[in-house]
């Protein structure tokens, strides 16, 4: 039985299609390089080094103008000493000093600045998110009606 299987060419279950004799089919798809290459995958349209990309090479299109003005915009308002009368940002600071003090040791866990130091950074990523959104969205036309 073993011998009859292994002489047989056909596969069951396949619509009797023959191993000896495969058909080429030919495929293609945007994810698979074509039979003959461009000269220079750099000047193919939508190629990124002769690669398929779902994204802009830009996609961040980073500007100075939002880190400027959303630094400004974060410094600005965590500067108001509304904390005890002190501000985020004075507390931040002073947080920085109190541990360059002990300057080898790092601060421990329940150190207050910790607490300044996310607070401050999660604002400004914050800002700095919203104003990549805002500066873009309008300069890029999103707003208009």
């Amino acid at each position: 039985m073993a011998a009859t299987m292994a002489t047989t060419s056909t596969v069951m279950g396949l619509s009797s299609s023959s191993l000896s004799s495969p058909k080429r089919l030919s495929l293609t798809s945007g994810f698979v390089k074509p039979a003959v290459a461009g000269r220079n995958p750099l000047r193919l349209g939508k190629a990124s080094g002769g690669k398929f990309t779902c994204f802009e090479r830009d996609w961040l299109r980073t500007d100075l103008n939002v880190i400027g003005f959303g630094l400004i915009g974060w410094i600005a308002p965590s500067s108001i000493p509304l904390i005890n009368g002190n501000s985020l940002t004075g507390l931040f600071f002073s947080s920085i000093g109190t541990e360059l003090a002990h300057f080898p040791t790092g601060p421990a866990l329940t150190s207050p600045f910790w607490l300044w130091l996310i607070t401050w950074h999660l604002g400004l990523f914050i800002t700095l998110t919203f104003g990549q959104i805002g500066f873009k969205g309008r300069t890029e036309g999103y707003f208009e009606k």
